[in-house]
């Protein structure tokens, strides 16, 4: 028996590193996810969260560091593992020929105690196609069969890689909605997604990782709004008023807003915004006795924060041609 660790989160990473030969992969990441949270794993393709989620999933040994699944090591203690995890493969791993229902009672078989294989069908909206080959499945179809098949042996933690790929918006929002049931029953997710909103709306705390390396974490509302929150704000002011000037408001705002206007009654300030920026321009405007009609503002977006932090940021010891071997060595895997 190998040896469990009182592991009170669902994952430790430390400090973990990931090399294919002389292109390193991984380089010396670290995380937790605390039991009973959604922790989302973002990057750009070949920033590393393959090889990371492999070596959480006991598929492959670390190169260096050290990974602690459910307080044990993942790839020496792998059978022991295995059936209190769930994974979600984008690819499906299914027999082409077998049937949709055919491998949910499988897979309950394995189980000491599966979800009830009826509510699962019902609830991810499986009965049309249950008795269909896994082969004709359209890719929405397949995505939910094997999120249904990650979920039915209970587990306590759960791989989950771009569950809603190929989805149409009602069978998203639905596996978006089994996501935080899951959750709120005590089951842990890590979460690779593509989808920006998707990672926004689910998890509970989020890594981003660029050129194998952490570049920011924490909850969705803390990093958006470390990096601005507020990206714009709108101010209309009613018809037939006299436009104020804009140099004028923006003597009157905080160093480093802007303010522009469309020649109509329409201004929009950027910049620093912040709830102190934003009573300053209300304010100036009512001390005025200007009527404003409109007033809109817009927030950064945890993707508006992606884009800054991997659109274009490099690394100081992975050069363009290390980062794109990287990604083909992962996509050739």
């Amino acid at each position: 028996m190998t040896h469990r660790e009182d592991a009170p989160e669902a994952l430790r990473v430390e400090d973990l590193v990931v090399q294919y030969g002389t292109v390193t992969a991984v380089d010396g990441i670290s995380f937790t996810l605390p039991r009973g949270q959604v922790l989302a794993l973002l990057g750009r393709n070949g920033a590393g969260k393959t090889s990371t989620v492999e070596v959480c999933e006991g598929f492959r040994p670390p190169t260096a560091g050290r990974v602690r699944t459910l307080g044990l090591d993942p790839y020496a203690a792998h059978d022991e593992l295995m059936p209190r995890v769930g994974i979600m493969l984008q690819s499906g791993g299914v027999y082409p020929a077998a049937r949709a229902g055919e491998m949910l009672e499988l897979l309950a078989s394995f189980a000491a105690r599966p979800l009830d294989v009826t509510m699962l069908i019902e609830q991810l909206g499986l009965a049309p196609f249950i008795n269909t080959p896994y082969r004709r499945l359209s890719g929405g179809e397949k995505q939910r069969l094997s999120l249904a098949m990650a979920l039915v042996g209970r587990p306590e933690l759960v791989f989950l890689d771009e569950p809603t790929a190929g989805m149409d918006a009602q069978s998203r929002r639905t596996t978006w909605e089994l996501i935080e049931e899951i959750r709120a029953d005590g089951v842990s997710v890590l979460l690779t997604t593509h989808l920006l909103d998707e990672a926004e709306q689910l998890a509970d705390h989020v890594v981003i990782i660029n050129a194998g390396r952490v570049v920011a974490e924490g909850s969705p509302a803390d990093l958006t709004a470390a990096r601005g929150g507020m990206e714009g704000l709108t101010i209309r002011i009613a018809p037939g008023q006299t436009p104020p000037s804009v140099a004028e408001l923006t003597a009157a705002l905080p160093d480093g807003v802007t303010v522009t206007d469309d020649g109509r009654g329409r201004y929009v300030l950027e910049g620093a915004l912040d709830s102190v920026a934003v009573a300053e321009a209300v304010g100036w405007f009512a001390r005025r006795r200007i009527e404003i009609v409109e007033l809109g503002s817009r927030r950064r977006t945890l993707e508006d924060v992606f884009l800054d932090l991997t659109g274009g940021l490099t690394s100081g010891r992975n050069d363009e041609s290390a980062t794109a071997s990287a990604v083909a060595t992962e996509e050739v895997r």
